[in-house]
């Protein structure tokens, strides 16, 4: 599996020290964990957390009761060796192997034993000489952010990156257990705004039997969801914030509920459902006459009326327009069986509407002071195939645009004698291709085209970038195909000063 891929769409059980310092007792919960993910066939890690106790605990601490922690640790001490065969028994099961190294000795661990991924705790989410250990080691790396700020996670952002890590971020509460007031959900839209390259996902805290929040989670874009389990014995009982079996497994329903609640049923689109359709059809209103009409008559919102049902094949209330002309006689209170009629200006509207939704959708603000220029090199009719939406904001000494390109529109082949430009993808995907080079652009991408290179671009699923050139002249536009060249420019171009 790819270092990206097993961090996307991954459930954590965090063992923690519930094992209670026993191999038997953590192998029970490792086999209790995959049977809950073969069950609901989902990508599923157990999480070990490796300190070295005798560097980890300060010499005169060491022993005592009195201070948080140490005790607990102590009392649940396993080897390296008894952590590997709690690895061996996550491999038979079928489980990503992880751990929460606390210290460096505990990186090496992960290293030595093969594990998967490795996990940064919250607490030593700013532990830099921790987090440098960690990076070094190409492991793919998610990082907690209990207690961070803004400005601390945007460090953590910049520190992985430059070091090109494969890593996520998890929102999290470090309260234990985390009253819901304090689980502040609506942060993980933020971070995955602020982030957009990085999966993000929630650690959990909360009440195990409230299974509202995980969904919540989903629902806001979380990837990745981490909770605590254990088993409990006649002797062992788990704390207020750990799952028990049958509280993780039904954690993992309630979040697969909500993944197929939340999930597109279409790529990159709303799918509407036939059923849908006809149940807002049956509500629509349709058009009727309100006296005999002969064919070949204009029709006006005089001459109709619009009334409930709207049947097959009917002209809706939101279709008509004044100006329809009857293609058959008819009747009064027959229904209006016309075709709304596609202009160029009806096309030019549409793809103005869907341009703005793009810089709605992308966060780009345009201001008051620019032009809109469609670029439709054969015709409006073929606009969302061929050509781009190009919006002119400075033509000077420099020249600045933003070129819109539509889901599945291409802009052809073509050269410019006196300009060179350069491009920056800013939203979306984006292939270009000059002198016969493809290049596949992220967003931030940046690509230069000089004078007298051959290039063209088109895009997937959408894209908006950004040009720089140096003056804008017109006719400095030479395309390759010939009946593009055969046509006027204001047979290709449409210029709009508001819309």
């Amino acid at each position: 599996m790819a270092k990206k891929d097993i961090l996307e769409d991954l459930y954590i059980f965090e063992m923690a020290n519930s094992h209670q310092g026993s191999v038997e007792h953590g192998i029970d919960i490792i086999h209790e964990m995959g049977k809950i993910a073969r069950k609901h066939n989902v990508k599923a890690a157990v999480k070990l957390q490796y300190r070295n106790l005798d560097n980890f605990i300060h010499p005169d601490y060491r022993g005592r009761d009195d201070v948080p922690h140490v005790s607990r640790f102590e009392s649940t001490r396993l080897t390296f060796d008894q952590f590997s065969q709690l690895i061996e028994a996550m491999k038979e099961e079928g489980l990503v192997t992880m751990s929460t190294p606390f210290d460096e000795d505990g990186v090496d661990w992960c290293m030595e034993q093969g594990l998967d991924v490795i996990k940064i705790a919250s607490c030593s989410s700013l532990d830099w000489p921790l987090l440098s250990k960690a990076a070094n080691t190409g492991k793919p790396l998610i990082i907690s952010t209990g207690g961070k700020t803004l400005s601390d996670i945007d460090k953590l952002y910049n520190f992985f990156t430059h070091r090109h890590c494969h890593f996520a971020f998890l929102h999290c509460v470090a309260e234990y257990p985390a009253p819901e007031e304090h689980l502040q959900l609506d942060f993980i839209d933020r971070m995955r705004k602020r982030y957009p390259d990085v999966p993000i996902g929630y650690s959990g805290h909360e009440d195990p039997d409230d299974h509202t929040v995980p969904m919540m989670a989903i629902a806001k874009g979380a990837t990745i969801l981490e909770r605590h389990v254990g088993l409990p014995t006649e002797t062992i009982k788990l704390n207020a914030y750990s799952m028990n079996p049958s509280q993780a497994e039904q954690w993992i329903a309630a979040s697969e509920r909500a993944k197929n609640m939340c999930s597109l049923k279409k790529d990159n689109e709303k799918y509407v459902s036939q059923a849908e359709i006809d149940s807002l059809n049956s509500l629509m209103r349709g058009v009727y006459l309100t006296h005999d009409v002969n064919a070949g008559d204009e029709i006006t919102r005089e001459d109709v009326f619009f009334a409930m049902p709207c049947n097959d094949k009917q002209m809706t209330s939101g279709e008509f327009y004044d100006g329809i002309i009857a293609s058959k006689d008819y009747k009064a209170n027959d229904e209006l069986h016309e075709k709304k009629k596609v202009t160029d200006v009806n096309l030019a509207r549409s793809v103005i509407h869907d341009a703005k939704g793009m810089l709605y959708e992308a966060g780009i603000a345009l201001g008051d002071d620019f032009e809109v220029e469609l670029s439709h090199h054969y015709g409006m009719q073929n606009f969302r195939n061929v050509g781009a939406v190009i919006i002119n904001i400075i033509n000077r000494e420099y020249c600045k645009k933003l070129i819109i390109v539509l889901a599945g529109q291409k802009h052809p082949m073509h050269l410019h004698k006196a300009k060179e430009e350069t491009f920056q993808l800013l939203y979306g995907d984006l292939e270009v291709e000059i002198d016969g080079v493809k290049r596949e652009m992220k967003p931030g991408d940046i690509q230069t085209v000089l004078r007298g290179q051959n290039h063209k671009f088109s895009s997937k699923n959408g894209a908006i970038f950004e040009e720089v050139s140096t003056t804008h002249i017109k006719n400095d536009s030479f395309y390759e195909d010939p009946e593009i060249r055969g046509k006027d420019l204001m047979e290709r171009k449409t210029i709009l000063k508001k819309w």
